[in-house]
């Protein structure tokens, strides 16, 4: 007998070498229910890391691939080969579904814990007309950008912040989000009131990452739990739609998951939460790689294991990058909540078809739920419709219902070095727009592209032949 590889040899792909950022070629591999990268870079040796704690899932995201929409520009040609191209370059397969206009590198706090190294004296703010550009560019390659978050270090400091938003509202973006760590709408409820101005088609993407001073701490540098509980008390005030933005570590947070989105689903105003497991990148003065990383697989587990609401049925891909991307959506309606992705097959969130809800059992939740689903037909341009608003899930005819009666559950794992696979960052749609005029995957941006790192970007193109 020949004796037998402990793993399961699954598939190929490309990654890089933590320590030089050099393409290697990578095995997928299936050990013990977990999926694993084997790597070697021929000058730092091998490498084994844990992208994936749940074979089947893995596995099921295949399923849930479909045809990229590319945008109407691309602003790089392909020369040196993904991820050394970025802008976007005419090999990238998806479009910008999210994309992040960082106003200043300026924060009114400095986490231990920031993928853009932000601080109250760290960089400058953009001008109005740099942002300007920033938000000509990103319509000029979208038509009709589909959500823009305004973003940073902290946008609520730049001193023409305001006009800021009224400049993106100039702009056909179908929803604008503030990414913001929640300090300035805590401390002045005017404030808030102002956010709401700009709604419909607004949203705060409000930083939330536990209940407990230590991890806030850990995390952020100071305890900031009445700052986000007086926040989210002026938002809801203010009727501001929030969505609650969690950054996970294994061992500090992972075990507040379910309570956070129970806490969320007694907040009016709250539209769902976001987890976001820790990447690599930018500042990591408290973070260790060994002990604290999580992947989506465990993230979603975690969901499983704490919420009473949300099942395995529930988490599915999301299609445009499935590997990156996790959702479960729910509606909010007459007191109750409905689990609502359960209700569609992967071909129904492929195809985008209508009023697609099939029953193979008696199911009062289902029914119920379809019910809400079959009161008429809605109109295109209804303010913050539900049929507008339901991301990668089949148009549904819903009038009586609204962004209000939605809940979702969004996880979001972003690649650094140790977990980089070249066939996800292909499919990134989560983007940034660089000052420059390039639209950057998030992932190669905090890797590649940002302030300081663009020089050994080069290098690392000065060792490759061009491909055209």
């Amino acid at each position: 007998m020949h004796p037998v590889r402990p793993y399961l040899y699954y598939d190929f792909t490309i990654s890089l070498c933590e320590v030089c950022l050099r393409r290697v070629d990578a095995k997928v591999v299936f050990e013990d229910n977990n999926v694993y990268m084997l790597k070697r870079c021929p000058e730092h040796g091998h490498r084994r890391v844990r992208i994936a704690s749940d074979v089947d899932y893995y596995k099921r995201c295949r399923e849930y691939i479909k045809p990229g929409e590319v945008p109407r520009k691309f602003s790089t040609a392909t020369h040196w080969g993904c991820p050394y191209d970025c802008g976007l370059c005419t090999d990238h397969e998806q479009h910008s579904c999210l994309t992040l206009i960082e106003v200043t590198d300026r924060c009114n706090l400095k986490c231990p814990t920031c993928y853009a190294s932000s601080g109250p004296h760290v960089g400058r703010h953009r001008t109005l007309d740099e942002i300007q550009k920033m938000l000509d560019t990103l319509v000029e390659h979208e038509g009709d950008p589909d959500v823009v978050q305004i973003s940073g270090g902290e946008p609520t400091v730049h001193p023409e912040f305001f006009a800021i938003l009224d400049e993106a509202k100039k702009r056909p973006i179908r929803h604008l989000m503030l990414n913001t760590n929640g300090i300035r709408i805590a401390r002045d409820p005017d404030f808030a009131k102002q956010l709401a101005d700009y709604m419909p088609g607004f949203e705060v993407y409000l930083q939330f990452d536990s209940f407990r001073p230590h991890v806030l701490e850990h995390l952020r540098g100071e305890d900031l739990t009445m700052v986000r509980q007086q926040a989210l008390d002026n938002l809801e005030a203010a009727g501001v739609s929030t969505t609650l933005v969690v950054t996970l570590e294994r061992g500090w947070n992972d075990d507040e998951i379910g309570d956070i989105i129970k806490f969320g689903l007694s907040r009016s105003c709250v539209r769902g939460v976001t987890f976001q497991p820790t990447q690599t990148a930018g500042r990591l003065d408290t973070y260790s790689e060994e002990t604290g990383r999580l992947t989506l697989t465990d993230v979603r587990t975690a969901i499983i294991e704490q919420s009473s609401l949300f099942t395995g049925d529930d988490l599915v891909p999301v299609p445009c990058n499935p590997d990156a991307l996790c959702m479960a959506y729910a509606l909010k309606y007459d007191g109750d909540v409905f689990p609502l992705t359960r209700l569609f097959s992967p071909s129904d969130l492929l195809e985008g078809t209508r009023n697609t809800i099939v029953f193979e059992e008696e199911d009062v939740v289902r029914e119920r739920a379809f019910r809400l689903f079959s009161t008429g037909t809605a109109s295109d341009d209804t303010p913050e419709a539900l049929d507008a608003l339901l991301c990668c899930l089949p148009k549904i005819n819903a009038p009586a219902l609204r962004y209000d009666n939605l809940f979702r559950v969004i996880i979001m794992q972003f690649l650094d070095p140790a977990i980089f696979d070249v066939r996800s960052v292909k499919r990134s749609c989560v983007h940034i727009v660089h000052p420059d005029g390039r639209i950057i995957p998030f992932d190669t941006m905090n890797i590649f592209y940002r302030d300081g790192l663009q020089e050994r970007t080069d290098q690392l193109r000065s060792e490759i032949r061009p491909t055209r």
